[in-house]
């Protein structure tokens, strides 16, 4: 017995040896992984049609049953970067789309199985279609919720077909963006971050920041319009350390709505998506006397608006505080933490747009030199930077009339969802300018998406004698 043991251990070990030398190391290659083609033997329909059955008067969730029928689409999104999470955004063609919708699905992994441009088949029957975060879902129904669709059910209801497209984004510009491109995969050019993400001694990063609370949120402008749009990364996603690029470029994403359905976000499947290698800035030009930031021993002018209660006071205080697009909201006296201020802000309003002007009174700069402006600014309900600066040593009376000069100030980049605590100063040079001057902020915002709040603290200017 011990004799054949050692024979049959000596052959097992023989035959193994032979195969292995039958492979070479470095030609090595794991087998792809053949899809075979699948068939339906029911009716097509197309995107757009089941998101037909939706009734937003009701916003009931509508249930698909006995139909024989199944949803055609390709994967535009991945999950492999962390960015997305437990769906699929799919559209109806590899290049011109025209709708696409969300499918949730149970399994944190799917890039494994629908990777990118990948065409499947959704069966219908049995799941339920919902609106939720500002999007159509399909999944199932759950007391009274469309739920990701549980692993057990997911191949009764995706079939995966063999064909892979190659997925050519929706050519936009931000201010093209509306409900018919909601969940397309769309690309952007010739943007930028916004310049307050820069303040700092470094960029802020994609999602990692102390106040980023699940997802981070990135201003984005058109450097063609000016018109402006968000960034959302998951703070779960791998790449939300990395630094945001500070050139200009382009970017390929899917677009859909924030989490509160307050705005449009473009949010990455990779950081490769983006293409800011070299594009120059297309920041404004600030109008600049130097570089000095140290206040003088004088104080030319000042207001932290403590005494200020009611809107007429700020008038008889000579201050202009005007709406120019037509509509009633104005900078307002607002109190937090007992802490008096001004604020203004377009939510829970029916104004589009929202131009406001507060405009400081005649501020005398003929009895010293050196002066420096310095102001508080805070922001809150972040989702868009919408408030300049200015400064006139010509001012007419009206803000429309007037020839201003933009300062280089920096706008706080509040949280997007929460009321901010911390106000940022900023403090400019304003001494090569002479006489009487006077200082606006002006609000450029409006529902339902630049409804930024600001509040407006502690305008001081100083200078020496």
């Amino acid at each position: 017995m011990k004799t054949l043991f050692n024979f049959n251990i000596l052959l097992g070990v023989t035959a193994v040896l032979f195969l292995i030398s039958c492979v070479k190391s470095d030609d090595y290659e794991l087998p792809e992984i053949e899809v075979s083609e699948v068939s339906f033997d029911g009716n097509l329909t197309t995107i757009a049609a089941v998101k037909g059955h939706f009734d937003f008067e009701s916003e009931d969730i509508y249930t698909f049953q006995n139909t024989g029928v199944a949803m055609e689409g390709y994967v535009v999104s991945s999950d492999e970067g962390g960015n997305f999470y437990k769906k699929l955004v799919l559209q109806d063609r590899s290049s011109n789309p025209t709708s696409g919708i969300q499918v949730l699905i149970d399994d944190a992994s799917l890039f494994n199985t629908y990777d990118f441009g990948r065409k499947i088949y959704v069966k219908l029957d049995g799941l339920s279609l919902g609106y939720n975060n500002g999007n159509l879902q399909l999944g199932i129904q759950n007391r009274g919720n469309v739920v990701a669709i549980p692993k057990p059910l997911i191949d009764e209801h995706l079939l995966k077909t063999s064909e892979t497209a190659a997925i050519e984004p929706l050519r936009l510009d931000i201010r093209d963006f509306n409900e018919s491109f909601k969940n397309l995969y769309i690309k952007l050019e010739n943007v930028q971050f916004n310049l307050n993400l820069f303040r700092d001694d470094r960029p802020l990063t994609f999602a990692a920041e102390t106040t980023d609370q699940f997802d981070g949120v990135r201003q984005l402008e058109s450097c063609e319009t000016g018109a402006t749009s968000m960034l959302s990364t998951s703070t779960f996603a791998d790449f939300r350390s990395l630094l945001l690029p500070e050139a200009s470029g382009g970017l390929s994403g899917v677009l859909t709505r924030d989490f509160y359905d307050d705005f449009f976000i473009i949010v990455l499947n990779t950081p490769e998506d983006l293409s800011f290698e070299d594009g120059a800035r297309c920041d404004p030009e600030f109008f600049k006397c130097g570089e000095n930031s140290t206040p003088g021993v004088e104080i030319v002018f000042q207001e932290s608006f403590e005494t200020i209660t009611t809107l007429r006071m700020l008038e008889t205080r000579g201050w202009t505080n005007v709406n120019v697009s037509g509509g009633s909201v104005v900078f307002k006296p607002g109190t937090l933490g007992g802490n008096r201020h001004l604020r203004i802000s377009a939510y829970n309003t029916i104004e589009a747009p929202l131009e406001a002007w507060l405009v400081t009174p005649a501020i005398d700069l003929e009895k010293t030199d050196s002066e420096v402006l310095a102001f508080d600014l805070r922001s809150s309900f972040d989702n868009a930077t919408i408030l300049r600066v200015y400064i006139s040593d010509s001012y007419s009376g009206n803000p429309l009339t007037t020839s201003w000069k933009l300062l280089d100030a920096e706008i706080p980049l509040g949280p997007s969802n929460q009321a901010a605590t911390f106000f940022k100063r900023t403090h400019v040079d304003i001494s090569c300018l002479q006489g009487t001057v006077h200082v606006a902020f002006r609000y450029m915002g409006g529902i339902p998406d630049k409804t930024t709040t600001y509040d407006v603290d502690n305008i001081r200017v100083t200078g020496n004698k």
